[in-house]
């Protein structure tokens, strides 16, 4: 048997919903590229479920990311804190909207930027926070909300992997001044490439600033609603609007919302009673959940006392047909984050927890064998690994516990 790392998940109605997004295109009913019916039935379903002031669909959470960072308005060495510990896409977004990453550490039990070292990194240049939910677990956004009020400072929630998870009973997203949501094929609500970008205020200024940016610099909007008799130019932007084949997609999948975070979270509760026994026995560590995060299970991994043991697992599971695969390597670290003045070492906890990270195939709709299968190869494998190592782990499950010795 051979278990991918992810399957995009299928309601049932994607294919309909493209279809009778194109068929009313030929008959002159509406068109397939942006801001199309079912762009805004996609919008106002998450509107309406998450209680978001306004949601914007974009061609990807790269460009959500993107499209907040420009609307902060960033000058020549405005600072921006952000986790080493995150994809590309989020620090890239604040580089090209002028802004100056300043990499963070990230907690040793939930993998979320730590609130501490935050405070410890803000300068008299500080301009915002860009918090990553990793995992779809929120990050500790009390604190984190409390910082930026006492400092002036926004905040940006990169909920790429967060889509439909909450903090205190708040959907992640919703929280700062704006929230960034991905719908790649590889998350939890997919329609290939796609995203959304939540805009939590009333003010009238930024909304309509949101809309003119993304629709290519034009007030565009403010006239399909006949608001204007006329659009034209009024500001920078670029063209941030999907396909309104992509939101015909994408619509399906949101109308199955509950059911789709359902399949996961079986499989995500499968894997922790399933390995809990070797979490017990210091062999691995498994995820953590704090007490204010109800997570979206979008993924599930296990960390291994060093990245020679996580190296070895990754290996010998592929070798048995069980795609698993590693995650981030810490952007202070990379080529880019070099050319920021950052080298290993600098932030040792972000370098440490992911060298010794290894994710498990995760997908809605994972069959009944493959989830017994995956558990099997990995339960031997652990037993393996028992036998052969005499590094236990300190367990302290606390936010910032799990400490290797």
């Amino acid at each position: 048997m051979q278990v991918p790392f992810n399957r995009p998940y299928l309601t049932g109605n994607e294919l309909s919903y493209i279809k009778d997004a194109i068929d009313s295109a030929v008959r002159g009913e509406g068109h397939i590229s942006g801001d199309g019916r079912y762009t805004h039935l996609a919008q106002e379903l998450m509107e309406s479920r998450f209680g978001a002031e306004k949601v914007l669909l974009t061609t990807s959470g790269t460009s959500a990311l993107e499209l907040a960072s420009f609307l902060l308005d960033f000058k020549p060495g405005d600072e921006v804190i952000v986790p080493s510990y995150t994809f590309s896409s989020t620090v890239n977004a604040i580089i090209v909207a002028g802004g100056t990453p300043v990499f963070v550490e990230i907690e040793k039990g939930t993998l979320n930027i730590d609130p501490e070292d935050i405070k410890k990194k803000i300068t008299d240049r500080t301009r915002a926070i860009y918090p990553v939910h990793y995992g779809g677990v929120s990050c500790a956004m009390e604190e984190i909300m409390a910082i930026a009020g006492n400092h002036g400072l926004a905040v940006v929630e990169d909920a790429a992997q967060g889509v439909n998870a909450k903090y205190g009973g708040r959907y992640l997203g919703t929280i700062g001044d704006f929230g960034c949501y991905s719908f790649h094929e590889t998350k939890n609500y997919v329609c290939g490439e796609g995203g959304a970008l939540l805009v939590n205020t009333d003010d009238p200024n930024m909304l309509e600033r949101a809309e003119i940016l993304r629709e290519k610099g034009t007030n565009r909007s403010k006239f399909w609603r006949g608001e204007v008799d006329k659009y034209t130019w009024v500001d920078t932007g670029s063209s941030y609007l999907p396909s309104d084949i992509l939101a015909a997609f994408l619509y399906a999948q949101l109308e199955k919302l509950d059911e789709i975070q359902k399949s996961r979270l079986s499989v995500w509760n499968t894997y922790y009673r399933r390995l809990k026994e070797f979490e017990e026995a210091d062999i691995i560590r498994l995820p953590v959940i704090p007490d204010y995060a109800e997570h979206n299970a979008h993924l599930f991994y296990v960390l291994f006392h060093d990245e020679q043991a996580r190296d070895r697992a990754m290996q010998g599971l592929k070798e048995q047909g069980v795609h698993a695969v590693f995650h981030y390597i810490p952007l202070h670290s990379a080529p880019m984050g070099q050319r920021y003045g950052y080298s290993e070492g600098d932030l040792p906890v972000t370098e440490n927890l992911s060298g010794r990270l290894l994710r498990l195939p995760m997908y809605a709709g994972m069959k009944g064998d493959e989830l017994r299968f995956i558990v099997s190869r990995v339960g031997n494998l652990l037993k393996n690994l028992s036998d052969n190592s005499n590094k236990p782990l300190t367990h302290d499950h606390h936010r910032n516990g799990f400490l290797k010795v």
